[in-house]
């Protein structure tokens, strides 16, 4: 997906710029950049980090750089910031977004008079480039940002870094995030609030949807106030947020928590041994052992001094590879045990498939899944969860075709999978259960998670699990 940090200082703000971007590591593994504006000007690096950390690639440029003025990111896509030189002068800018309608804003922008974009290694536009052309179209700053948050279908948020200071944008309905910090000579923007903690801010505000404000050394200032209609991305407290995340106040530990209980009291199953699978599922299996009284352990170590991140790297299959050569068993608590396993969710199946085969070959006389989500049957349409192009790539779409005789399957029948009193729901259930040879399969249900979360339905992006935007 990606994230980004960004600060003005009164001094240098190289430092936290490091350390603050650093901390967003786990939302992408392709590309980090941070870019600086001070005494000479801007300046900005980029590298590779697919095969090494983001701290490991950029010690050199830390020592380096200079600025008052800073944004840095970390992306799973497209090579950022980017500086650009328009008629609004020159500025650095920074995006998390998914851009559903790119032929036709390029279309429009070529009409308007724009004469080319820089092709990708992947033969695609640049989306943070994209948004800057859509943010040129204005005849100021404020108006341009505000009409590419408009313009995009899908999600923008993001960072414009001028040498006056630093604008912040949230997505216009509030499915990512943006949190600004203070301490006494310096503000700070941030993805994830917990990235600027241990460098001593405190929380000054959290943007609301589609809110434009500008930050500089001095202060923050409001220039469109929020929206109210909101829909935050529910996935970010079940899978993406890093456990001391939080986001509109609540907590993605004890989300996870919550979560994990709420599976446990509509349950039946009473293995030895309930465990999460490393790492977002850790917390979700707690909260299952708390409620139920079942003995939690850790049957599997997931080893990290090389490979700290799950997404890594992006081609799938090797992304496959690398996911099962990180779990490292502890047969003592495998052999001749029944074990309860709790992930996050179940996509392709393919992980999930593989590590239950690899704890049968340890020993373990029973494999129960428990996914902390509903089934996911609609591809998201709002975050880069999966570059995948087919929803046919995930298994209940896959399996929904089998069981229907045909991939053209209506939203009508589509919504009688995503229903738990179903019986075209129990049929998927035991068809993937079967498929993947489980014991068990159970997936929690979208009423408990969503009061796991806590939030009212209607500000909560639920697209993935029932369709509805």
């Amino acid at each position: 997906m990606g994230g980004f940090f960004g600060v003005a200082a009164k001094d240098d703000c190289v430092f936290d710029l490091f350390f603050g971007t650093d901390y967003h590591s786990h939302l992408g593994t392709r590309r980090g950049g941070m870019a600086v504006y001070g005494e000479n000007g801007f300046d900005r690096s980029i590298h590779n980090i697919e095969n090494a950390p983001f701290r490991t690639k950029f010690d050199k440029d830390v020592q380096e750089m200079k600025g008052y003025l800073g944004i840095g990111c970390i992306s799973d896509y497209e090579p950022q910031p980017l500086i650009v030189r328009s008629h609004h002068g020159t500025y650095a800018i920074t995006t998390v977004s998914k851009i559903n309608n790119t032929d036709e804003i390029v279309s429009t922008i070529f009409d308007n008079g724009n004469s080319h974009f820089l092709e990708m290694s992947g033969g695609d536009v640049n989306p943070t480039e994209l948004v800057a052309a859509l943010i040129n179209q204005k005849e100021n700053l404020i108006e341009g940002i505000h009409y590419a948050l408009e313009t995009i279908d899908g999600s923008l948020t993001l960072m414009v870094m001028t040498p006056k200071g630093i604008y912040a944008a949230r997505d216009k309905y509030g499915r990512t995030p943006i949190t600004i910090g203070k301490k006494d000579d310096a503000y700070c923007i941030a993805f994830e609030k917990f990235s600027y903690l241990n460098l001593g801010y405190q929380d000054y505000k959290e943007l609301g949807p589609g809110e434009i404000d500008v930050v500089t050394p001095e202060g923050v200032k409001t220039l469109i106030a929020p929206g109210k209609d909101m829909k935050i991305c529910t996935f970010l407290w079940v899978y993406y947020g890093y456990p001391s995340s939080s986001y509109e106040g609540v907590s993605v530990e004890q989300m996870r928590y919550r979560c994990g209980q709420k599976m446990a009291k509509r349950d039946h199953v009473r293995p030895d041994t309930v465990a999460g699978v490393p790492d977002s599922g850790i917390a979700h299996a707690v909260g299952y052992s708390n409620a139920s009284g079942i003995p939690y352990s850790r049957p599997f170590i997931k080893y990290t001094p090389t490979w700290p991140r799950s997404f890594m790297p992006t081609i799938q299959s090797k992304r496959n590879l690398i996911a099962k050569m990180k779990l490292i068993p502890v047969h003592d608590l495998i052999r001749g045990k029944r074990l309860m396993l709790i992930d996050d969710s179940i996509v392709r199946g393919t992980q999930m498939r593989e590590t239950t085969e690899f704890l049968y070959q340890s020993g373990a006389s029973e494999v129960h899944i428990r996914s902390a989500c509903p089934p996911l049957v609609y591809g998201c349409k709002y975050l880069n969860f999966s570059r995948s192009s087919s929803e046919m790539d995930l298994i209940t779409r896959r399996v929904i075709a089998r069981l229907e005789g045909t991939e053209d399957v209506s939203d009508e029948v589509l919504q009688q999978y995503t229903d738990p009193e179903s019986p075209k729901y129990d049929t998927m259930v035991e068809e993937i259960r079967k498929e993947l040879d489980f014991t068990s399969l159970r997936y929690n249900r979208l009423d408990d998670m969503l009061e796991a979360v806590g939030i009212p339905k209607e500000n909560l992006c639920t697209y993935c699990w029932d369709g509805r935007e």
